[in-house]
C-alpha cells in the first residue's frame, strides 16, 4: 500500500501541512510506501513577479498559521510585505524538478526533502527558482554538487517532473494538500483534500487500511 502525498513546494497550506504529513511518515513508513507528487501550482507561460500573489498571501498566510500552528520566516514575509522591492518570480518547476533528482538517491525520503523545500522557501526566505536554493541540501543528503546540478538543468529531469504534473491532474487533484492511500492496483482512498490535522489523517489511513468505511468518511476537514 502507498500514501500518495500530492503537493506544491509554493503551496502555504502544504507548508502547515508538512508537520502532519512528517510525522505520518515516521508513524507508518516501515508499514506504507511514501510517494511524494509535485502538483504544477505555479507554472506561468511568462514569468510573474511575486506581486501577483502578494495581496492573497499576505492574508492568507495568517490563518494557515492559526490553523496550523506553523510560522513564517521574516526571511520570506519581507518579498510578501514588499513585492514592489522583490526580484522573486515564483515557479514550481525547479523544486518539482529537484525532488525528482532526490528520489534517484533516496527515493523512500521524498516526504522529508518536500518538507525541506517547503521550509527552504517558507521560513529561511530562499528564491527556489535559484540553483543557490539548493546547495544547502545537497550537502545535507551528501548528493554530489556536480550530479545535481547538472541533473537540475537536464531536460530528462525536466520530463520527470512535468510528468509528475500530468500524474497529479489525472488524479484528478484540484488543490493542494491532497492525500490518498493506494491500497489495491485499482483502489484509492482520499484520506484528505486540502489541510488535514494529524489525527484525522491517522483515522483515515485506519479506515482505508480496513476497507470498512466509504470514501466520504475517508475525506479530511
Amino acid at each position: 500500500m502507498t500514501v500518495y502525498y500530492c503537493y506544491d513546494a509554493y503551496c502555504d497550506w502544504c507548508y502547515g501541512f508538512s508537520p502532519v504529513i512528517g510525522r505520518i511518515y515516521e508513524e507508518y513508513r516501515h508499514s506504507l510506501a511514501f510517494e511524494v507528487l509535485s502538483g504544477g501550482m505555479i507554472l506561468p507561460d511568462k514569468p510573474q513577479p511575486i506581486g501577483v500573489i502578494a495581496d492573497y498571501i499576505r492574508g492568507a498566510h495568517k490563518i494557515v498559521e492559526e490553523r496550523t500552528g506553523i510560522r513564517f520566516g521574516a526571511d520570506w514575509l519581507w518579498h510578501i510585505n514588499n513585492p514592489d522591492e522583490s526580484d522573486w518570480y515564483p515557479n514550481s518547476e525547479k523544486p518539482a524538478i529537484a525532488l525528482c533528482i532526490f528520489k534517484d538517491y533516496y527515493p523512500d525520503k521524498s516526504v522529508l526533502f518536500a518538507g525541506e523545500l517547503q521550509y527552504a522557501l517558507h521560513y529561511e526566505g530562499r528564491d527556489l527558482t535559484d540553483d543557490e536554493a539548493y546547495r544547502h541540501l545537497a550537502e545535507k543528503y551528501q548528493i554530489p554538487e556536480k550530479e545535481f546540478f547538472g541533473k537540475l538543468h537536464h531536460p530528462a529531469y525536466k520530463e520527470k517532473a512535468h510528468d509528475e504534473f500530468a500524474l497529479v491532474r489525472q488524479l484528478k487533484v484540484d488543490g493542494f494538500p491532497t492525500l490518498f492511500l493506494q491500497v489495491s492496483e485499482s483502489k484509492f482512498y482520499l484520506l484528505t483534500r486540502g489541510y488535514a490535522d494529524y489525527e484525522t489523517v491517522k483515522k483515515g489511513i485506519g479506515q482505508a487500511v480496513s476497507s470498512g468505511s466509504s470514501d466520504a468518511a475517508l475525506q479530511g476537514k
